[in-house]
């Protein structure tokens, strides 16, 4: 099968995977669609794609970092776009150490996702901005940040954060990664 077009789409919503994959498909991609984790290694067993957009946040136990970490694995020259709803400084670090190209919140669309494809450096001409963090997202960004550490092992990232297992689990279940 030619890579050259191939694109993965790993996305757990039913729905926005169908409006992507049909938006990618007429822009001549053809495109893999797994909702998880398993059902892409699954797929890379016999394929490899050249484009993937992973979501952060997915069903499941595994999270969109470990499979842009699986994926990176697999194909080094794979261009990886995570896609979140979820968007926050540490996990937008830890995707482009595991091999993400690119970082984008969502709403994102097709031509947002198909130009990172093409990105090939950062952009200096970013604005920044002086926005203050509130205590809830610095909490946020540390948690994810320990989670990272300790290869999403709640009950480590726990300990290491000094608080009980079922604390950090709930906190995670009101605001997934």
């Amino acid at each position: 099968m030619d890579t050259e077009r191939l694109l993965l789409i790993v996305e757990d919503d039913e729905a926005f995977a169908r409006t992507l994959t049909r938006s990618f498909e007429r822009r001549g991609y053809r495109v893999l669609h797994a909702d998880g984790m398993a059902a892409m290694e699954a797929l890379l067993a016999t394929h490899t794609p050249a484009y993937a957009v992973v979501d952060l946040k997915l069903k499941g136990e595994a999270t969109g970092l470990a499979c842009v970490r699986a994926l990176h694995a697999h194909s080094e020259a794979m261009r990886i776009v995570v896609l979140t709803g979820f968007a926050s400084i540490a996990t937008a670090v830890e995707a482009i150490k595991l091999g993400a190209l690119h970082y984008l919140a969502k709403p994102s669309n097709t031509d947002d996702i198909e130009a990172a494809f093409g990105l090939e450096e950062g952009n200096t001409e970013v604005a920044l901005t002086n926005r203050s963090s509130s205590i809830k997202t610095l909490e946020w960004e540390r948690i994810h940040e320990v989670l990272a550490e300790s290869d999403f092992n709640i009950s480590e990232a726990a300990r290491r954060l000094g608080m009980h297992r079922r604390t950090l689990s709930r906190k995670l279940d009101k605001q997934r990664v």
